[in-house]
C-alpha cells in the first residue's frame, strides 16, 4: 500500500464514512450538550459540598428524575428547543446535586481522588466511545439484551447484600458496574447512530442516555478508589 492510498484510508477514518453528514452533525449537538451537561453537574455538586444551599440525597433523586420524566414527555421540535435545554439543565444539575454525599465520603478520605475518578471516567467514556465510532455500524447493539440482563444481576446482588453487608459483595457489584457501563457506552453510541440515521435528530435525549453512563461510571469509579485509599491507609497504620 503507497503513501496515497494510506492518506485516503486516513481520511476516510477521520471523516466516520459509514456515517451520514446531518448524523454527523447530530453526534456533534449530542456531545455538545454532554460537555455542557457536565458543567452543570459539576455546579451542581459545588453547591453540595462547599455551600450546603442543596442537600444531595432523596429529594435530589426526585427532582432528577421529575426533570427528566418532563424532559422525556415534552416533544422535541424547534418550539421546545429552548424549554427542554433548561429542563436538561435542570436535570444535570440535581444529579450534580446528588453526588454529593458520594463526594463528602470521597473528601473525608483524599479530595484528589475526585480529580483521578474523573480524569479516569473521561479517559474510559472516550476510548469505549471512539470504539463505537470507528467499528462497524451496529456491530455493538446485540450487547443490549446481555447488558439489561447484568443490570438485572446488579440489582440482585444489591438486593441481597442489604441483608449480608459484605464489602466483598459490595466491591463485586461496584467492578461489574463498571464492566457493564462500558458496555452501555458502546451500545448508546451505536443506538444513538441508528436512530438518527432512522430520522429520530432528538439530540437532548440522547445527551441524556450518554450522560447518565458518564455519571454512573464516575460514581462508580470514584467509590472504588476512595476505597482503595481507605484500605492503604490501615495497611500504613
Amino acid at each position: 500500500m503507497n503513501l496515497f492510498d494510506r492518506s485516503l484510508n486516513v481520511d476516510a477514518l477521520l471523516k466516520f464514512n459509514q456515517i451520514s453528514q446531518s448524523t454527523q452533525l447530530h453526534l456533534k449537538n449530542v456531545y455538545s450538550s454532554l460537555a455542557a451537561c457536565l458543567f452543570v453537574a459539576a455546579a451542581g455538586s459545588y453547591v453540595h459540598v462547599v455551600t450546603r444551599l442543596f442537600q444531595g440525597g432523596f429529594l435530589s433523586l426526585l427532582g432528577s428524575l421529575g426533570m427528566m420524566i418532563w424532559l422525556s414527555m415534552t416533544p422535541h421540535n424547534s418550539q421546545t428547543e429552548k424549554k427542554r435545554l433548561a429542563i436538561l439543565a435542570g436535570f444535570a444539575f440535581f444529579t450534580g446535586v446528588g453526588l454529593g454525599p458520594t463526594m463528602d465520603f470521597v473528601i473525608a478520605i483524599n479530595p484528589s481522588v475526585i480529580v483521578t475518578a474523573f480524569l479516569g471516567t473521561s479517559m474510559v467514556f472516550l476510548c469505549f466511545t471512539l470504539s463505537a465510532l470507528f467499528s462497524k455500524r451496529r456491530s455493538y447493539l446485540f450487547l443490549g439484551g446481555t447488558l439489561m440482563s447484568g443490570l438485572s444481576i446488579l440489582f440482585l446482588v444489591s438486593v441481597v447484600n442489604m441483608f449480608f453487608g459484605s464489602v466483598i459483595l459490595f466491591k463485586a457489584h461496584l467492578y461489574l458496574g463498571l464492566v457493564i457501563m462500558c458496555g452501555f457506552v458502546l451500545f448508546d453510541t451505536q443506538l444513538i447512530i441508528e436512530k438518527a440515521e432512522n430520522g429520530d435528530k432528538d439530540y437532548i435525549w440522547h445527551c441524556v442516555q450518554l450522560f447518565l453512563d458518564f455519571v454512573t461510571i464516575f460514581r462508580k469509579l470514584m467509590i472504588l478508589l476512595a476505597m482503595n485509599e481507605k484500605g492503604k491507609k490501615k495497611e500504613k497504620k
